[in-house]
């Protein structure tokens, strides 16, 4: 995906929190970023092996998330 297609994809993250995030992701080899040279310049970001293992555990926490979120406001 390019930057502003996550950027598109995550509801409020700021430019330097996406920034951020995705040099540390890249630092701790989650994502591959290639840097196209052409005009204009261009930067896609893909999953590596590892980050691709990580979307069955992200899944759960996201629905376990969505529970507690029902579980909370149905207790109010």
């Amino acid at each position: 995906m390019r930057y502003n297609e996550l950027k598109r994809q995550v509801d409020g993250i700021t430019n330097m929190v996406l920034s951020q995030s995705l040099k540390e992701m890249e630092k701790q080899g989650l994502i591959v970023r290639k840097q196209f040279m052409e005009i204009p310049p261009r930067v896609e970001y893909s999953l590596t092996e590892a980050g691709e293992a990580l979307i069955p555990s992200l899944k759960s926490l996201a629905e376990w998330g969505k529970e507690m979120q029902i579980k909370v406001k149905n207790h109010v």
